[in-house]
């Protein structure tokens, strides 16, 4: 049998977050069913994640971190200093990788920083297909697939940044979910809207600190009653502060780094979290939520999902406060309609998976080369 091989471009860090290498976590999983080898390709940046994908069993090239970004980094990406290195230097770094390797493989980039100029020199060097995952469409890609996973009103915003014979992937249908979640799915009960069980969950690394802003309000005589999930990752640099805070609170529960995430999504009556694409992991179970903005990108898919209904967004952490979580929060305690229409909205608009499509047209790219 010829042996088919899949590279992901992906980094972690205290500046990027964990999204990114955990949703390839969740593609290289589903990969390894067609009998497919799975590397990663990483830069070593302060809070990475290359432990994590290497206890998983995953084979990881390291690429090794700079102090100083070249003068050629991509200078219209403002993402571009994620790379740590200049564009080119990267190229040149993940091509001398792969070089070595004999079997048929193709490159899946997960990357911010990472746009058709970095995709044409690589593919001058290999001439090997190219998936890109995606959803800023703020760039040109040159790529043979492209994934965007989150709601758009637009899904002819990328015919005008990608080849003509790239196969789009573009919606909330292609959302990569873990198999915990489709588990999950099948104990979902329908909420009755009062909240006895709230999760807090601002992703891996919560940059913005809103953690330990909503745990000043939770912590209130007035929450007593009521179980509270507090969630970070292993690159929460508060982590330690905040499992202590949560040692003391009675009702506080604490999880770091965690692979039952959604379970403690059924089982809580409303979410206080980060936007972006756990968005979409909470409205597949139904789970209302109050969400914070902790990055620019979060906006547009954002303010969708609160026109829908399926989210109540408070808008960018630098102009939410305590108080403003605290009145959002003590609203929707009193209405409780409110929360069991969220909960409606949010599991009517999931509908069916269709992320399968894509697993299968990436294979079918490996078959084409052999």
């Amino acid at each position: 049998m010829i042996n088919r091989h899949i590279f992901f471009r992906v980094d972690a860090s205290y500046e990027i977050g964990t999204g990114h290498v955990m949703r390839c976590l969740t593609l290289a999983k589903l990969f390894t069913n067609f009998d497919i080898s799975i590397s990663f390709i990483c830069r070593d940046l302060p809070g990475n994640l290359i432990k994590l994908i290497m206890d998983l069993g995953y084979e990881v090239h390291i690429l090794p971190s700079s102090s100083k970004v070249s003068e050629t980094k991509i200078v219209k990406n403002p993402y571009g200093g994620w790379l740590n290195v200049d564009w080119k230097t990267d190229v040149i770094q993940t091509v001398g990788i792969i070089s070595k390797v004999t079997t048929n493989y193709c490159l899946l980039i997960d990357h911010y920083a990472i746009d058709s100029n970095w995709e044409k020199l690589f593919y001058s060097y290999t001439g090997k297909q190219i998936i890109v995952i995606d959803d800023l469409a703020n760039r040109s890609h040159f790529c043979n697939i492209l994934l965007d996973q989150n709601i758009t009103n637009n899904k002819e915003r990328y015919d005008d940044l990608v080849p003509i014979n790239c196969v789009k992937f573009i919606g909330i249908e292609y959302v990569i979910l873990r198999t915990e979640f489709y588990v999950e799915k099948q104990k979902v009960k329908e909420r009755d809207g009062k909240i006895r069980r709230i999760l807090v969950f601002f992703g891996g690394s919560d940059p913005t600190n809103e953690t330990l802003k909503t745990i000043q309000i939770l912590k209130k005589p007035a929450y007593s009653d009521i179980h509270i999930d507090i969630v970070v990752g292993n690159t929460n640099l508060n982590k330690e502060l905040i499992k202590s805070l949560c040692d003391n609170v009675p009702n506080f529960y604490f999880h770091c780094q965690i692979s039952y995430i959604a379970k403690l999504m059924r089982l809580a009556d409303i979410s206080i979290g980060a936007a972006g694409t756990t968005t979409w992991e909470r409205c597949y179970l139904g789970l209302p939520t109050l969400t914070i903005e902790t990055a620019e990108n979060q906006n547009d898919i954002t303010n969708i999902a609160n026109d829908i209904g399926v989210i109540c967004n408070l808008g960018k952490s630098s102009l939410v406060t305590k108080e403003r979580i605290e009145q959002e929060l003590n609203f929707l305690m009193q209405n409780p309609m409110k929360v069991i229409k969220m909960s409606q909205k949010a599991l009517g608009l999931m509908g069916g998976n269709k992320l399968n499509n894509f697993i299968e047209r990436v294979v079918e790219c490996l078959i084409e080369q052999d």
